[in-house]
């Protein structure tokens, strides 16, 4: 089989629908904007139940981790079964496993895109989308057996800490990983846009990546969400696109759990800048 995955991933509510989004419409090349709710067909999740359904023929319980594990490996190899060179697939697993189970095979994967974001950021934005509060986010990025629980949309994610996930995602492996940080793609799109087409082999066109980059924008993704809606919304939250700041933490996080956050996670934070903004 093809080693043909390429695995778009990130911790919740780090920008990976934004890479999505634009990688759809830069690959499309669309003279227009990408309906945000077609980019299933260039990039699908890892999670979704129909294709644990489909592997096995028979309806499973999605609610039980383990019974959902045993089939992963077979819904990976009805996805590399396609021939195709290239199958993005969106991921916020962590690169481990769980019950024993390998949740991102090398034999399967041909690179990887992670993003990264401030933690004091994306507690934010991951408290608003899962209806949480701040705190209990705080407490929930510092575990190391941090899970999203199935529901109807998707079946059990495995995070762990942020910090691990961090970890294990930036640290190397028997596969090709390109790390970007959501503010760089913020302050400098062009460049870092630009740098994952390279990464992927792509041609960069200027005129197509800034073309791409305005389809993506969060004011095109903000107008989009209010007049058609987003199937990858929250039922928790009012929209999903909402300010796509960074810093937005000085001003809604409480100090105490700015401080919690720099505690529990203070090498990764370091390592990759973000201990001291």
């Amino acid at each position: 089989m093809k080693r043909s995955i390429v695995w778009l991933a990130s911790y919740p509510k780090s920008g990976n629908t934004w890479m999505r989004i634009f990688l759809a419409n830069y690959l499309s090349d669309s003279k227009e904007p990408l309906s945000i709710n077609q980019i299933q067909r260039f990039g699908f999740g890892d999670s979704k139940p129909d294709r644990y359904l489909a592997a096995t023929g028979r309806r499973i319980d999605i609610n039980d981790p383990e019974a959902t594990l045993q089939v992963r490996d077979r819904v990976l190899q009805g996805i590399v079964a396609n021939n195709a060179d290239v199958n993005f697939v969106k991921t916020h697993n962590c690169r481990n496993q769980a019950f024993g189970h390998e949740l991102i095979p090398a034999r399967y994967t041909r690179q990887a895109i992670y993003i990264l974001r401030n933690p004091l950021d994306m507690v934010l934005s991951y408290a608003r989308h899962y209806g949480m509060t701040h705190e209990q986010t705080v407490e929930f990025i510092g575990r190391t057996d941090s899970a999203n629980q199935a529901d109807a949309t998707t079946t059990w994610q495995f995070l762990g800490s942020w910090s691990d996930h961090v970890k294990d995602w930036t640290q190397g492996g028997a596969f090709p990983v390109l790390s970007l940080r959501y503010e760089d793609l913020l302050d400098e799109p062009q460049t870092h846009f630009a740098k994952t087409l390279e990464f992927l082999g792509v041609p960069v066109v200027p005129d197509r990546l800034e073309r791409a980059i305005r389809f993506a924008s969060f004011d095109e993704l903000k107008k989009q969400e209010e007049q058609s809606g987003f199937q990858e919304k929250s039922p928790n939250s009012e929209r999903f696109f909402a300010k796509g700041q960074a810093g937005q933490w000085k001003d809604d996080l409480d100090p105490a759990l700015v401080t919690k956050v720099r505690r529990e996670h203070k090498r990764m934070m370091k390592k990759h800048g973000y201990y001291s903004v």
